[in-house]
């Protein structure tokens, strides 16, 4: 028989008592703000929807809280790491499931395979 004892050492989360805040998040495309000024405060645990209308933000804003983009104004952070600055440590503690397995059109084919492979 063998006694195995494994020590998990790094924190699930900091202790910032939110699961996931966001303050003054923009994302600017050129000329083109396709977020702006994005104020969020989640509970850990908390279950949330977005909801709006086409081109209102949401995929932007989800996108920049799973560190798949960078947001232009603002900060982040997902269990009290920050999005732009500690992206590894944000990706070790969350999992997404997209509503569609596809491929983004408005992005290359190389753009698509490394957004996956950012996933993983």
């Amino acid at each position: 028989m063998y006694d195995i004892a494994v020590q998990h050492t790094t924190p699930h989360s900091r202790d910032d008592g939110l699961g996931v805040s966001a303050r003054g998040i923009g994302k600017r495309f050129g000329d083109l703000w396709a977020l702006r000024d994005l104020d969020l405060e989640v509970a850990p645990g908390t279950i949330l929807g977005l909801l709006g209308h086409n081109g209102a933000g949401k995929t932007t804003a989800i996108r920049i809280l799973t560190t798949l983009s960078t947001p232009t104004t603002g900060t982040a952070t997902v269990a009290g790491f920050d999005v732009a600055t500690d992206p590894m440590a944000v990706r070790e503690r969350i999992g997404v499931a997209a509503q569609q397995a596809t491929v983004d059109g408005l992005m290359s084919g190389r753009k698509n395979l490394v957004m996956v492979g950012r996933l993983h």
